[in-house]
């Protein structure tokens, strides 16, 4: 390969990007009444999530996204520059607000409260050529991706996530554009209300009649994978946590399973590395600033010496 054909990033992710205020509670607010948060914090959101998961665990990576010409823009996107996020497929726009979602955390769960409208500018419009990176990654939904059949022409690796679906309809033809990808990481509840099945295994199933390799990841529960190709089903439990908030944690079990096979990990040890990844960012509030460093894993490993499974994958990447 010439120096030339070498791709500039490994991973360029595209959707909205929000900033998140995550209010820790004691208990669910009820009409009516005032409940005092135990802690909070600010953090960006969204597409962010994946971005920062990504770069912390040292993939070079880019993002195509909307921000508003507005405070809440400025202050999302002087936080992605600091992590190193290459931004110069996203775009400022004028009259229009960057989203803010209010993330209310408790019993180890979460409800999300969001202001915000649809961005001036579609991803086709903000990725007109395809990007020169070795995977991408996207949030699919009621709105074009055609970028993402670009890109796989050109020779990257197509991931795909979905999101909470606010009208509640979870219109098929959203998966429609997994004609385009090759991984689908949906979380368990997506699953099964864009498949209408009634378990995350049938869910699984038959997404894999669309895609080549899904994923679905289930919280507590843990995550289940299945290989379309060989038949290779991979079933792994979640990490014992306690948990802060969950706000964030499907997107950071994403970029933990796409850093994990750019890296060429058995299907195993991928879906493994993305539930440590998860499980560390829920033991603290917020979604992308709970994104685990090396350190942090380290941190885990040095806690877990029994567990030998990810132990030379991390050891050769905390020192760095």
């Amino acid at each position: 390969m010439h120096e030339l054909d070498v791709p500039v990033l490994d991973v360029v992710v595209s959707g909205l990007v929000f900033k998140d205020l995550v209010l820790g509670l004691p208990t669910a607010p009820r009409p009516g009444t005032e409940v005092w948060a135990t802690e909070s914090h600010e953090s960006p959101g969204g597409i962010a999530n994946f971005a920062v998961a990504l770069a912390r665990l040292g993939l070079r990576t880019g993002m195509a996204a909307a921000f508003g010409a507005d405070a809440t823009g400025d202050q999302v996107w002087g936080y992605l520059s600091a992590e190193g996020i290459d931004l110069s497929l996203s775009r400022r726009l004028a009259g229009w607000q960057t989203p803010l979602t209010v993330a209310l955390a408790y019993d180890n769960d979460r409800a999300l409260v969001t202001r915000g409208t649809s961005p001036l500018l579609s991803a086709d419009e903000l990725i007109t050529t395809p990007p020169a990176a070795r995977a991408v990654a996207a949030h699919i939904g009621p709105w074009p991706n055609d970028w993402l059949a670009k890109a796989k022409a050109a020779g990257s690796v197509v991931f795909a996530d979905v999101g909470w679906d606010p009208t509640e309809q979870w219109g098929p033809a959203v998966l429609d554009q997994l004609q385009h990808c090759d991984v689908f990481l949906p979380n368990a509840d997506e699953a099964m209300a864009y498949t209408r099945t009634d378990s995350p295994e049938q869910a699984l199933r038959s997404l894999a009649e669309r895609v080549p390799l899904v994923v679905v990841s289930n919280g507590a529960a843990g995550a289940i994978a299945l290989d379309a190709s060989t038949g290779e089903h991979v079933a792994v439990p979640a990490f014992p946590v306690p948990a802060a908030d969950s706000t964030g944690a499907g997107d950071v079990f994403a970029a933990g399973f796409i850093a994990a096979t750019l890296w060429g990990l058995p299907l195993a040890q991928r879906v493994r590395f993305a539930a440590l990844t998860a499980a560390l960012s829920v033991t603290r509030l917020g979604g992308a600033d709970a994104a685990p460093r090396w350190a942090d894993l380290a941190d885990w490993q040095a806690a877990h010496p029994e567990d030998q499974n990810l132990q030379a994958l991390i050891s050769a990447h905390s020192g760095r």
